[in-house]
């Protein structure tokens, strides 16, 4: 994993990287609880045996816990329709709140029964061309299968299975020759306003179609809510930032779980949250399909599995959490927020938005200032010896301070976290911040001679003695007016005769980082990180063959510092 580090206001932002769609879901989670076993067991219908007008019952929630009936009849059944040797069974659903809004986001995994009541599998995908009863059913009886293949954005439809769709609804064949999709599961995100959300830069860390959201309540559902038709949901994190996904359980065994009849993010085995959730009502959408709002309770279990045919996981036991924490102080007000991880690929889109939530929580507005940011990481490496990595900075920016001051930590954390065998314990930071978003800027290096000091620079070069101290400072502009740095550095006795240039970069200017494939490799990075109200020195020298090369960090000063300023320099 490569890392850079750009300071200052020109520090990036961020969106995108890996996740699905699913519909706006209230979040909010407590404290982590565990459940009992649940006990349903229901075997799975044979689809070879399913046949074009078959009757069809199933269970879903449209508002609170309580899972709703509702019927259907077969259309027919789609030859790997969702991927090789898995078959798609096509299922016309009758419900008034279907008739409303179509196939809902949040419907996926709503189990579909025959009529001897065997489990035939669960919805998970809808018509392209927009809101309609028509629902793609992936069979339980591959839910537990993990196929390679990745899963299609659009399923196509053949002109027999569009005219028999067509004859079953009031959905044309070229409508229904538009193929099917998966329902959008999209990555809700609480306690992060919509527009934190959308206005963000890539990053490779950030879900896909991520939806800001609305905060819920521990309280909103228990674990005995979790039940066949009823509603379920797996997040990357919860708390102060919950990240999730709202579907629904296709079926519950002795403490397992199946549900949604697609991946949530395709991750494979996989360690996210498991939560009840209680649904609010659908919302119908006119160009889309609807989507079920619904309030997060707290964890009551563990997702183990996200595969092409849906998640699995079990009640009990929770999996383990990295804690994700910020202290924002300003203009008297503190707060501190705190997030639970649960998703290595998810620590640094939870870290980011942490800071941000706190932030806009105590500032409580898109503002231009500053910010001094003192943060920690600790974990254990891959051989489980436990370490530590910390840092201070300060930021300023012009427009946000808020959204400038979180992406360096989130960056190495992302690089921490795709070490293989590498485990986060903790991400802790803490930041005050300032109205003041005033910086400083270095234009001129000077020497002091004849008992003043001299401009360096339009034939003035920077004299130095070998084996002594070569005495500069830095000029910087500021708004008080002009403020002086000493740089100061020592020539190697071996430099006599030597020539070459002596330079002065302002923090806020510099780059920093490297590939991080190790902790080893990120405490040097780390190490070698200079803060943005800094000033670097580089001395240059080289005669013949031979080189010299130093640098020195001065500062901190009260401001970031950019600009940089370079003179030549020879050595007597």
């Amino acid at each position: 994993m490569t890392t850079t580090r750009r300071r200052g206001t020109a520090l990036v932002s961020l969106t995108a990287a890996t996740g699905l769609l699913l519909g706006t879901a209230a979040l909010g989670t407590g404290p982590a609880t565990s459940a009992e076993p649940a006990g349903d067991c229901t075997p799975a219908f044979p689809v070879s045996e399913l046949a074009e007008g078959d009757a069809v019952s199933g269970l879903t929630v449209t508002r609170g816990t309580t899972p709703e009936s509702f019927t259907g009849e077969v259309i027919g059944v789609y030859d790997d329709g969702i991927g090789p040797d898995l078959d798609m069974v096509m299922v016309r659903v009758d419900m008034p709140e279907v008739d409303k809004a179509g196939i809902w986001q949040g419907m996926s995994g709503s189990p579909v029964y025959a009529a001897d009541g065997r489990l035939i599998g669960a919805v998970a995908y809808g018509l392209a061309f927009g809101p309609s009863p028509v629902a793609g059913v992936t069979p339980f009886a591959d839910m537990d299968d993990y196929l390679a293949e990745p899963p299609a954005a659009k399923v196509p439809v053949g002109r027999k299975l569009a005219a028999s769709i067509a004859r079953s609804t009031d959905v044309t064949p070229a409508q229904a020759a538009q193929g099917l999709r998966q329902l959008p599961m999209p990555v809700g995100v609480s306690g992060v306003s919509a527009q934190r959300v959308a206005g963000t830069e890539e990053r490779p860390y950030f879900p896909k179609g991520a939806r800001a959201v609305a905060g819920g309540s521990a309280a909103a559902a228990g674990p005995e809510t979790i039940v066949p038709g009823g509603n379920m949901a797996a997040s990357l994190s919860y708390g102060d930032v919950t990240q999730a996904g709202v579907g629904t359980a296709t079926s519950v065994c002795n403490g397992r779980v199946v549900g949604f009849g697609h991946p949530m993010s395709f991750e494979g085995e996989t360690t996210m949250s498991l939560h009840p959730a209680s649904a609010l009502y659908v919302q119908e959408d006119p160009v889309g399909p609807g989507f079920k709002v619904a309030n997060l309770g707290a964890p009551v279990g563990t997702v183990s599995e996200d595969h092409l045919t849906g998640i699995t996981g079990f009640l009990g036991r929770l999996p383990r959490a990295t804690t994700i924490a910020n202290t924002a102080t300003y203009d008297g007000r503190t707060r501190t927020g705190t997030s639970k991880n649960t998703v290595d690929s998810a620590a640094a889109s939870t870290t980011y938005y942490q800071v941000i939530a706190n932030h806009d929580r105590v500032v409580d507005a898109i503002m231009p200032g500053s910010e001094t940011m003192s943060w920690k990481i600790t974990g254990t490496d891959t051989d489980g010896s436990a370490f530590s990595l910390s840092f201070s900075d300060r930021y300023a920016s012009e427009y946000d301070i808020t959204g400038d001051a979180g992406y360096e930590l989130a960056d190495l954390v992302y690089a921490l976290s795709q070490i293989d065998g590498v485990e986060l314990d903790s991400v802790t930071s803490q930041s005050v911040v300032s109205d003041d978003s005033d910086t400083y800027r270095v234009r001129s290096i000077q020497q002091r001679r004849g008992g003043e000091w001299v401009t360096l620079g339009k034939g003035e070069r920077a004299e130095a003695r070998a084996g002594g101290k070569l005495v500069l400072r830095a000029a910087l502009s500021g708004p008080e007016g002009t403020t002086y740095v000493p740089v100061t550095m020592r020539v190697p006795a071996s430099a006599q005769g030597m020539k070459g240039q002596v330079s002065v970069e302002g923090g806020g200017w510099l780059w920093t980082g490297g590939t991080i494939n190790s902790v080893a490799k990120a405490e040097r990075v780390v190490a070698g990180m200079v803060r943005n109200d800094a000033l670097q020195a580089n001395l240059s020298l080289v005669k013949r063959r031979k080189e010299v090369e130093k640098s020195k960090v001065t500062g901190p000063t009260d401001r970031v510092v950019y600009g940089a300023k370079r003179v030549r320099v020879v050595v007597r």
